[in-house]
């Protein structure tokens, strides 16, 4: 059974809005909707596109990822206001990082509309206290976590919470540094750990036969990639830190896009079983993740994989491989996790199991 947290209707209720019809995807225009948009194409579904104001031209530049049909919104937090047409239309929302940051995880929990997933698990993403209970009792290895900045020793990186690509990191190289930063909101210190930046897509299948097993489902990897930040990336060459400093310049860490990765196939192991420890502990905290996530990690160079982040939805990075993956290929040819996403409604529904996945 799914947690759930102070919807209007039921889960039933809600599911009820299927009931011999062909489900409609649809998701907010933002993030990865194309990637959404165009795998739930393919494998036979009609889509909705959720926009803010007018539906964006840009689109049209795509026409096998432009969604059927549009429903506009003044601003992301009137969604609700739509849910009862989106049930009309057979809707399932597929979730990713706008809804997180700009609607909120718990606005998001109370839409009397099916979700793909776990709605539950939002929660636990976005809280990086909960996020970091959850992963440590899973026993994954992680980043230091400083609750004194009197225990400061080394640099440290200050994140806030949700999710919000990068937007106010502050790296701080010693404990005197963290002066200069000033919140603005709720906030950890963590260690930062040197090494190579690995995101890692998983999905998890509670209903999928065969493959990497966890429990009753399966564990598929289906991309990888790392991150191109602003400023950091291309800071190092206008010279020191200790010159940057002087100049008032301090690194940065927005998301500004994506770059494919593959990790050495001797460490695939090391990244299937700490993704197969953070599933199953997943399902004994709150009913557990279903579908895409992203595992987001350092490989230092003992070879040593430290956790210091998940996102519990379909990441942007999986927007590199919207025509499939190193790995995804492996599995079969062009698929994207998009389509997966898709490919999950459909099984479900043809196995009469869609309360397993939806919620």
């Amino acid at each position: 059974m799914f947690f759930r947290m102070g919807t209007t209707l039921s889960a039933e209720t809600r599911l009820a809005s299927l009931n011999g019809r062909v489900p409609t995807i649809a998701t907010l225009c933002s993030h990865s909707s194309l990637q959404i948009f165009h795998g739930a194409r393919i494998e036979g579904f009609p889509t909705i596109g959720i926009c803010v104001g007018p539906p964006p031209k840009f689109y049209d530049a795509f026409p096998l990822a432009r969604p059927d049909e549009f429903l506009s919104v003044p601003t992301v937090k009137d969604l609700p206001q739509l849910t009862d047409q989106l049930r009309d239309d057979g809707a399932i929302l597929v979730p990713h990082g706008s809804f997180v940051e700009y609607l909120g995880p718990e606005a998001f929990s109370r839409l009397d509309v099916p979700v793909f997933g776990n709605r539950a698990v939002l929660g636990w993403e976005s809280d990086r206290r909960k996020e970091r209970d959850w992963l440590e009792s899973a026993g994954v290895t992680m980043p230091r976590l400083y609750e004194d900045p009197k225990e400061i020793t080394g640099p440290v990186i200050v994140k806030y919470y949700g999710a919000k690509g990068g937007k106010g990191f502050f790296l701080a190289k010693n404990r005197e540094a963290l002066d200069d930063f000033h919140p603005t909101g709720p906030y950890v210190i963590q260690e930062y750990v040197l090494g190579t930046r690995y995101y890692m897509h998983f999905f998890y299948s509670p209903i999928a036969e065969g493959g990497y097993r966890l429990r009753d489902g399966s564990l598929e990897l289906l991309g990888m990639d790392r991150r191109d930040e602003a400023n950091i990336d291309e800071l190092y060459k206008l010279g020191s830190a200790e010159e940057l400093h002087r100049t008032g310049l301090r690194p940065t860490f927005v998301v500004t896009g994506n770059v494919p990765v593959v990790l050495r196939e001797s460490l695939l192991p090391k990244a299937f079983e700490a993704a197969g420890r953070i599933v199953e502990r997943s399902i004994e905290l709150f009913g557990g993740m279903v579908g895409p996530f992203c595992l987001e990690g350092i490989m230092t160079e003992d070879l040593e994989f430290k956790v210091f982040e998940i996102s519990t939805r379909i990441v942007a990075g999986t927007n590199l491989f919207i025509s499939g993956s190193p790995y995804s290929d492996l599995i079969e040819p062009g698929l994207s996790t998009g389509r997966r996403i898709a490919r999950e409604v459909a099984h479900a529904r043809t196995t009469g199991r869609l309360a397993e996945v939806l919620s």
